[in-house]
């Protein structure tokens, strides 16, 4: 599908520039101050900013054509990542470019992820998903483990300038691989005239169309799981340093979940029929904590990449499933500002479970920290997913293959 295949292309530069970015910006500060605090906040910065972009600037994927937002977040973008890419830029300067070039990022996600169910229509809906998934982790996958030997070569502005690049080429993807489509109809209804007033609005409808939807309700709590089941990349570097292994081991653990996560979508989206998929996401969130559990016993290198593997598989294969029922269900006018929230939870669930985890680790140690994370991971995933199994439409007596295709 000539449409797919473009805004794919976009997704896959625009991420490969993002994660090679991170790694860039890591060098550049550390080698500037010498101080890992600032280092980390600058890593930090790359993502916490979203969570702001996703809850106040989603909205604009449903005022305006989708496409235009997506390809004016991509020109600003790179606008502002060439600033940061010249030699010798203050570093106070790059950290305030790299908050906006975060924040833009999430009304170009928001508009994306609202104009795939019009392009990608019946089961190719799901297909789509799962292919971008696992470009994402792909993508993170490669860069972090060849994006500091392409930097010594490029210097870390020189990976900035080459971000920069894929921004410009995403966007002309987008301009001339999508189709022109007006924004939906209905969505600016009783909004304010401020374009402040208009975010809170149109930020508070995106969260009443969750909230006031059971099936919307169990779909968001089950994805925020997530928070717990990566907790265990945050506790990475401390398993590893226990087992016996150092910064490699350190690698090899962090690398297992996205490694999981790419094998879980394929899989997930080539051997299970559609039918079954949405019936499949209860069942699936509550299994992908149960190999965190069993770390408990203290699993050696491989094992442990083995069963950190596998939650990101199966954790993976249900978020999809989750994401896809959950966009379908919203109204078209709100979907771009509750996907753009639901992404924004994401965030912070993730932020927060890896906090958990660590506070945790101090007082119980990382093996039972990581066993203890998929405990409540279990505990607070059961309800959600008994909700989400009485109000699925898939799951109505009589319901079977012909019924879901229909």
């Amino acid at each position: 599908m000539r449409e797919f295949r473009a805004i794919w292309a976009a997704y896959a530069l625009s991420t490969a520039g993002d994660q090679l970015t991170r790694v860039a910006l890591a060098i550049l500060v550390f080698n500037r101050t010498d101080s890992a605090w600032l280092t980390a906040l600058t890593y930090a910065l790359t993502f916490i900013p979203s969570i702001f972009g996703g809850a106040l600037l989603s909205g604009l994927a449903d005022r305006f054509p989708r496409r235009t937002v997506m390809v004016i977040s991509d020109l600003c973008r790179a606008g502002l990542v060439a600033v940061m890419a010249i030699p010798r830029m203050p570093l106070a300067l790059i950290c305030v470019l790299l908050v906006f070039v975060v924040l833009l990022g999430a009304p170009f996600r928001a508009a994306q992820a609202a104009a795939l169910p019009d392009i990608l229509p019946g089961e190719r809906f799901e297909v789509g998903l799962a292919i971008r998934n696992i470009t994402q982790q792909v993508m993170q996958l490669v860069a972090f483990a060849g994006g500091g030997l392409l930097i010594t070569v490029i210097t870390p502005n020189g990976a900035l300038a080459l971000d920069a690049v894929t921004f410009l080429l995403s966007a002309a993807l987008v301009k001339f691989g999508m189709q022109f489509r007006p924004p939906p109809a209905g969505a600016e209804a009783g909004a304010p005239e401020s374009a402040a007033g208009k975010a809170v609005h149109m930020m508070r409808g995106g969260m009443r169309a969750i909230w006031e939807d059971p099936a919307l309700r169990s779909l968001t709590a089950l994805v925020l799981l997530t928070g717990l089941l990566i907790a265990p990349e945050g506790l990475a570097a401390p398993y590893a340093q226990a087992i016996g292994h150092g910064t490699v081991g350190t690698g090899l653990l962090m690398a297992a979940d996205p490694a999981g996560s790419a094998l879980g979508a394929f899989l997930f989206a080539k051997l299970v029929p559609a039918h079954l998929r949405s019936r499949l996401i209860g069942p699936l969130a509550l299994l992908a904590a149960v190999p965190l559990m069993i770390c408990v016993i203290k699993p050696g290198l491989v094992p442990a990449m083995l069963l950190w593997a596998v939650t990101g598989a199966l954790g993976t294969a249900y978020v999809i499933q989750s994401n896809a029922s959950f966009t379908r269900r919203v109204p078209d006018a709100r979907r771009g500002q509750a996907s753009g929230l639901i992404a924004t939870a994401l965030l912070a669930a993730q932020g927060v479970g890896v906090l958990i985890a660590g506070v945790i680790a101090e007082f119980t140690g990382v093996f039972n920290a990581v066993a203890i994370a998929g405990v409540l991971a279990v505990v607070l995933g059961i309800g959600p997913a008994a909700t989400w199994r009485r109000v699925n439409p898939d799951h109505a007596p009589g319901t079977g293959t012909k019924t879901a295709e229909a």
